[in-house]
């Protein structure tokens, strides 16, 4: 039983995640496109994938990624989630200079351009935080705020950013890809908060993640 069920799990993410890219890869639209905004547009779907992921691994919800593995395959991909948006910005940028100037500079006439620079530069903060955390000696409550926040912040920016783009996505498979990322971000942070005020509750120390 439980091995059928983390198997139903598993095909579900593989379904939710290889879908979109499926899709995508078939679109029409790659016929006037060159390669390198091709490889930024995958890149972005990728980045799209791994803000699900992320949730549902410090969750401790994927079986056989619970606890330790969780965490650190949450810090791994992590890193994997900021070079796919380096590359999906700099592929952009190389196929068109003055349109990511615009959107940097908050002045595109795009829709879904400021969400995805936001998200951008959310994903680059909290990049750099987990990387420098000892060193500049954050605290474990000053990291699971500023993480938590940021956190909100990219899975906003990267679903709406998403969503506003009419390009080589479908469009149902990509709004339920963007639905389960929100709803695997929401649910993390209701059990994390939860547990937290069970431990406070019963008096003993916060535990770590």
């Amino acid at each position: 039983m439980r091995a059928a069920r983390a198997t139903l799990i598993w095909a579900a993410l593989m379904a939710a995640i290889c879908a979109p890219i499926a899709f995508a890869a078939a679109s029409p639209l790659h016929a006037w496109r060159g390669s390198v905004y091709i490889i930024a547009g995958f890149a972005g779907i990728l980045a799209l994938a791994l803000v699900l992921l992320q949730p549902l691994l410090i969750g401790g919800y994927l079986p056989g990624l619970s606890g330790y593995r969780g965490r650190r395959a949450h810090h791994w991909i992590g890193g994997v989630l900021a070079l796919a948006v380096a590359i999906h910005v700099c592929g952009l940028w190389i196929s068109s200079p003055p349109d990511m100037i615009d959107a940097l500079l908050f002045s595109s006439p795009t829709p879904f351009s400021p969400w995805g620079v936001i998200a951008m530069w959310a994903i680059f903060a909290v990049t750099i935080l987990a990387a420098l955390r000892q060193k500049v000696g954050l605290s474990p409550r000053t990291w699971r705020l500023a993480h938590m926040v940021l956190a909100v912040i990219i899975v906003v920016g990267v679903v709406v950013h998403s969503l506003l783009i009419e390009g080589t996505m479908e469009t149902m498979s990509k709004a339920t890809l963007c639905v389960l990322a929100l709803a695997a971000a929401i649910k993390v942070m209701i059990d994390r908060r939860v547990w937290r005020r069970r431990a406070t509750s019963r008096g003993g120390d916060l535990p770590q993640r």
